[in-house]
C-alpha cells in the first residue's frame, strides 16, 4: 500500500510522473476539474457570488475512487499545473475530497523532469488562496455575463445565440477588421522597377525611389529615360546585426507555429501539451519569456558542442508585458541533449521550440548591407537597389529567417555586384506597373492571437479556446473569399522601345483567414451598441488586470463581482426592456414585379432576402443567400436574381430535375438526390446540357467498384474522409489502404471488419425506446438518444459481466439512467399557451423553411 497519493489532471502526466517516483507513491489522474458550475442554471447565487460547484455526472465514479484512495494514503500530494487553473483544481480536489491541510501539500513545478519532480517534493507548500479567487472570479464573472447576456440575444436577435465576454471581443475584432476592408477606397500609384546591366552584363535589379501618381507622370519619366546615360551615383556599404528572438511564450507559440507549420491554434495547443505531459518542454501556458540559470547552461553546453564557442552568446530576456501572471518559464526543451522526438507530428512542434531556445542563446548574426543609387542628374528621381551579405551566420544557423506574413515579396534583398561610383549603366527593362494600395489583411488564428495579447485580453489558457468558441457558434468562419478583377496598365521600355499593355489582375481573395458570419455581424455590432462597456478593449483589459490584483492578494474577489455586478445587471435590464430588435435590415429596393420593399436581414434560419412585410395581408416570401453573400453588401439585383431559384429542368431518366440553392451551398436535385454543384459556378448558369453532365458524373461516382456477398459496394469521400458503402453500411478507409486502387480483398477485409464490429456493438438495445447497452471504447456503457450514461456497479462493488448485462431489464436500465439524470424521462412541456399569440409569427418563419434544402452531397 503506498503511503503518498499524488494527483495531477492528466493520465498522460501521471502516467510520466510515476516513472520518477518510488514504489512510496501512488499517482491518480483527476482528468482536468472534477467540479464546477451546474450545467443548467446559472449557479451562483447573486447575493453573496457565491458558486455553488457540483461534481459532473462524468466525475462521480472518479471521485468515488479518489475518495478510497485517499482513506489508504497518509498524505496527499496535489500536483496539477503551476497557474490558477491548476491551482483552482488542486483547490476543488481538497474540498471534495475532504483534506485536511496536515494531510495534503501543494506541489508545483514546470517541468516533468525527475530532478524537478523530486525538487517540488522537498518544497511543497499549501494551496495558494489568492489564484484560487482569481481564477473563480474569472469564471464567476464570465458565466454571469454570458448567463444574463445570452437571453438578451435571444429576445432582440434570435433563438440559441450566446454571448461572453472574451468571446464577443474577439468577434468584435474580426467584425471591426471586415468593415475596413469594405470601407476601404484603394488608391492607385505607378511604381516603377528597372534591370540595369554593368560592364560584365552582370544584372541589377533597382525600384524607383518615388511612385508615380498618374500614368502620364511615369510615362513621361520613361521618354525621359529612354535618351539617359545611368549610372552609379553611390555606393554605401554598411555593417549591421540581425539578433535573435526571445524564447516563446503561449502566444508567439500559436503564431510562429502558424506561420512556420500550419498548425492552428488548438492543434498547437493539444500538441503541446503532450509534449509537456511527456517530459519534453517546460509547461506550455506561459507569458514569461525568462529562462532559469540552469537552462542557460544547458543550451550554452548543447550550442559549442554543435557550433562552436564563437556561435554561444548567453543571455536572458525579459518579459514586456505588465500583466504576465505567472512565475514560469518560456516554452524550451527540458533537455538540450534530446534533439529529436519520436512522433513525427509531436517532432515538428519539439524542432520549432528547440531550435527558437538554442537561437535565443547564440551570437547576433553579422551582415553587411550595400545600397547602390542609380541615375543621371537629369532625372527627376533615382533608382536604389538593395542588397546584403551574411558574413557570420550566428543564430541564422540554428533557427533561419522566416517571411512575415506582411512582408512585400518585390523587397526581397539580394547580393549584388560588384560597381563603382561613376561606373556607366545599361538599362535592359524599366517598366511602370500601376498598383493599388491593400486594405488591412483579415486576421488568421495567429494574428487574432497576436492582436488579443497586444490588447491584453484574455490570457496563454484561453486563446485557444476562444477561438474555438466563435467558430462553434458560427459568428465567424474561414470561407474563402473569391477574388475580384480589375483592369491595371503596365508601360515597360525595352531597347528604345515604350509598351504599354493593359492586364487583367485579380485582387481581394482570401483563404483560411477569419470572416464574421451575418449572425457574428448582427449580433456583435448590437452588443456594441448595448454594451459598449463590456465590448470595449479597454475594459476587458482592465478586468484582466483585476484578476492580477486579486491572484496577488491585492483585490478581494467578491468586491470585485459587486462592482462589476452592480453597474453591468441595470444595463441588461434596460437594454432588454428598451432596445430594439436587431436583424441587420437593409431596405435593397422595391421589387418591380410587387411593388413591395426588398429586405435583406437576419430571421430564425440565419440570413435571407424578404420581399414584403411581416404585418402585410399577403405574406412575405423568402430566399437563401447563396455562399459568399451576406446581408451587408448583397446587391439590390443580387437578391432579385435570389427568387428565380428553384427552378425546373427537364426529367432525366425518368426523375425530376430541379436547381436550387440551401444551406451547404447550390445544388442539382435529381429525384430525391441532391448534387453539389461545383465551387464558384453559378447555379442560374446551370441548364439542361449542364444538369445531365453534374448528374452524369454523379452517377459515375456513385457506381459500384466491387460487390460483396452479391450486393454492390460504392465508394466516396464524406465528413470523416474517404469511405466505402454497403447496403445503408457506411465503413471509413484508413490512410494505410490505397482509396483509389482498392482490390477486392481490401473491400472484403474493411467490410468484415465492420460488421464483425456492428455486431459485437450491441448488448441489449430496446428501439422504441432509444435506449442500448453497448460496448464501448472503454467497457459497456448506456446510450438513450445521444445521451451517454455509465453503467453503476453491483451490490458488492464489482462490475457487471457483458452475459449479466444481457438479462437486465429495460425497467432497471431506465432506473440507472435516472439516478444519474432525474430529468431523463421528464416529459417536455407543450407550449400550448403561446401558440395562439405567435401564430402570425409561425406562419411567416415556415415560409422561410420552404427555401431549405438538405445538405448537397456529392
Amino acid at each position: 500500500m503506498s503511503k503518498n497519493l499524488v494527483i495531477v489532471e492528466s493520465p498522460a502526466k501521471a502516467k510520466t510522473i510515476q516513472k520518477y517516483l518510488g514504489k512510496d507513491f501512488e499517482v491518480k489522474s483527476s482528468f482536468g476539474h472534477i467540479r464546477d458550475l451546474p450545467k443548467k442554471g446559472m449557479g451562483i447565487d447573486l447575493s453573496t457570488f457565491s458558486p455553488d460547484y457540483e461534481v459532473s455526472a462524468d466525475k462521480k465514479k472518479l471521485v468515488t475512487e479518489l475518495k478510497a484512495a485517499v482513506k489508504k494514503a497518509e498524505m496527499v500530494w496535489l500536483a496539477s499545473d503551476e497557474d490558477r487553473e491548476g491551482e483552482a483544481i488542486a483547490w476543488h480536489l481538497a474540498e471534495e475530497l475532504k483534506l485536511k491541510p496536515e494531510n495534503r501539500k501543494r506541489i508545483v513545478f514546470h517541468e516533468i523532469t525527475k530532478n524537478a519532480i523530486l525538487k517540488s517534493i522537498e518544497n511543497p507548500r499549501d494551496i495558494d488562496q489568492n489564484l484560487v479567487n482569481a481564477q473563480q472570479a474569472r469564471r464567476v464573472l464570465d458565466r454571469i455575463v454570458g448567463f444574463e447576456m445570452s437571453p438578451v440575444l435571444w429576445k432582440k436577435v434570435k433563438p440559441g445565440l450566446s454571448a461572453g465576454r472574451v468571446q464577443s471581443v474577439a468577434v468584435r475584432l474580426i467584425v471591426e477588421r471586415e468593415k475596413e476592408i469594405r470601407e476601404f477606397v484603394p488608391k492607385a500609384s505607378f511604381k516603377l522597377d528597372g534591370i540595369f546591366l554593368n560592364k560584365t552584363k552582370q544584372e541589377i535589379s533597382a525600384k524607383l525611389k518615388k511612385d508615380f501618381d498618374k500614368e502620364e507622370e511615369a510615362e513621361k519619366f520613361l521618354e525621359q529615360a529612354k535618351t539617359t546615360e545611368f549610372k552609379v551615383l553611390n555606393v554605401e556599404t554598411k555593417p549591421g546585426t540581425r539578433s535573435a528572438s526571445a524564447p516563446f511564450t503561449t502566444s508567439t507559440l500559436q503564431q510562429e507555429a502558424s506561420s512556420r507549420l500550419g498548425y492552428n491554434v488548438t492543434n498547437t495547443m493539444r500538441l503541446a501539451q503532450r509534449l509537456y505531459e511527456e517530459g519534453y518542454i517546460t509547461y506550455m501556458r506561459t507569458d514569461s519569456v525568462n529562462l532559469s540559470q540552469e537552462a542557460i547552461e544547458g543550451a550554452k553546453k548543447q550550442i559549442v558542442s554543435e557550433y562552436g564557442a564563437e556561435y554561444s552568446a548567453p543571455r536572458n530576456y525579459t518579459t514586456k508585458s505588465a500583466s504576465a501572471q505567472e512565475a514560469h518559464e518560456a516554452i524550451r526543451p527540458t533537455d538540450f541533449a534530446v534533439k529529436t522526438v519520436g512522433d513525427a507530428q509531436l517532432n515538428r512542434l519539439y524542432q520549432l521550440i528547440y531550435r527558437r531556445t538554442l537561437a535565443s542563446q547564440m551570437a547576433n548574426a553579422k551582415i553587411e548591407k550595400t545600397v547602390i543609387e542609380i541615375g543621371n542628374t537629369k532625372l527627376p528621381q533615382h533608382f536604389e537597389a538593395q542588397g546584403e551579405v551574411i558574413i557570420f551566420d550566428g543564430f541564422l544557423r540554428a533557427y533561419g529567417i522566416v517571411k512575415a506574413e506582411e512582408d512585400d515579396e518585390e523587397n526581397n534583398e539580394k547580393l549584388l555586384p560588384k560597381v563603382t561610383v561613376g561606373e556607366t549603366l545599361d538599362y535592359k527593362k524599366i517598366t511602370a506597373t500601376e498598383k493599388f494600395t491593400r486594405p488591412s489583411a483579415r486576421y488568421t488564428e495567429a494574428g487574432l492571437v497576436k492582436k488579443l495579447e497586444e490588447l491584453g485580453i484574455g490570457r496563454p489558457s484561453t486563446y485557444a479556446p476562444t477561438i474555438q468558441t466563435i467558430q462553434n457558434r458560427e459568428y465567424v468562419d474561414k470561407r474563402e473569399i473569391e477574388p475580384q478583377t480589375r483592369e491595371v496598365v503596365k508601360i515597360s521600355l525595352a531597347n528604345d522601345t515604350i509598351k504599354k499593355e493593359v492586364l487583367d489582375e485579380k485582387f481581394g481573395g482570401d483563404k483560411n483567414k477569419f470572416v464574421p458570419t451575418d449572425t457574428g455581424e448582427v449580433v456583435s455590432n448590437f452588443l456594441t451598441d448595448n454594451f459598449k462597456e463590456i465590448l470595449d478593449y479597454g475594459f476587458t483589459a482592465r478586468v484582466e488586470e483585476s484578476f492580477d490584483e486579486i491572484a496577488n492578494g491585492d483585490q478581494k474577489w467578491k468586491e470585485m463581482m459587486t462592482d462589476f455586478y452592480s453597474k453591468f445587471h441595470p444595463r441588461i435590464e434596460d437594454v432588454e426592456e428598451n432596445a430594439d430588435r436587431a436583424t441587420g435590415d437593409r431596405l435593397l429596393g422595391v421589387d418591380p414585379k410587387t411593388g413591395k420593399n426588398v429586405h435583406a436581414r437576419i430571421g430564425r434560419f440565419g440570413a435571407m432576402i424578404q420581399i414584403g412585410e411581416t404585418d402585410d395581408e399577403e405574406k412575405p416570401v423568402f430566399a437563401s443567400l447563396m455562399a459568399g453573400q451576406n446581408i451587408a453588401t448583397i446587391t439590390f439585383e443580387e437578391a432579385l436574381e435570389l427568387f428565380k431559384l428553384p427552378f425546373d429542368l427537364n426529367e432525366v431518366d425518368g426523375q425530376p430535375v430541379s436547381v436550387g440553392v440551401g444551406r451547404f451551398g447550390p445544388y442539382v436535385k435529381w429525384g430525391e438526390t441532391f448534387i453539389s454543384i461545383p465551387k464558384g459556378e453559378d447555379p442560374l448558369s446551370v441548364d439542361q446540357k449542364r444538369a445531365e453532365e453534374i448528374i452524369n458524373e454523379k452517377k459515375i461516382a456513385d457506381a459500384p467498384i466491387a460487390t460483396y456477398k452479391g450486393e454492390p459496394v460504392t465508394k466516396g469521400s464524406g465528413r470523416f474522409g474517404p469511405f466505402i458503402k454497403y447496403k445503408d453500411i457506411f465503413v471509413n478507409v484508413p490512410k494505410r489502404y490505397d482509396f483509389e486502387n482498392l482490390s477486392q480483398s481490401d473491400i472484403n477485409e474493411l467490410i468484415d471488419a465492420k460488421l464483425e464490429k456492428e455486431a459485437n456493438r450491441y448488448i441489449q438495445q430496446w428501439e422504441k425506446e432509444k435506449i442500448s447497452i453497448e460496448n464501448g471504447r472503454w467497457g459497456p456503457f448506456i446510450k438513450f438518444g445521444k445521451a451517454m450514461f455509465k453503467i453503476p456497479r453491483k451490490a458488492d462493488d464489482t462490475k457487471y459481466e457483458g452475459e449479466e448485462l444481457k438479462e437486465i431489464s429495460l425497467d432497471e436500465v431506465k432506473k440507472w439512467i435516472t439516478d444519474q439524470d432525474p430529468k431523463a424521462f421528464a416529459e417536455k412541456k407543450k407550449p400550448a399557451a403561446k401558440k395562439a399569440t405567435t401564430a402570425k409569427k409561425t406562419t411567416t418563419t415556415k415560409k422561410a423553411t420552404t427555401t431549405k434544402k438538405p445538405a448537397a452531397k456529392k
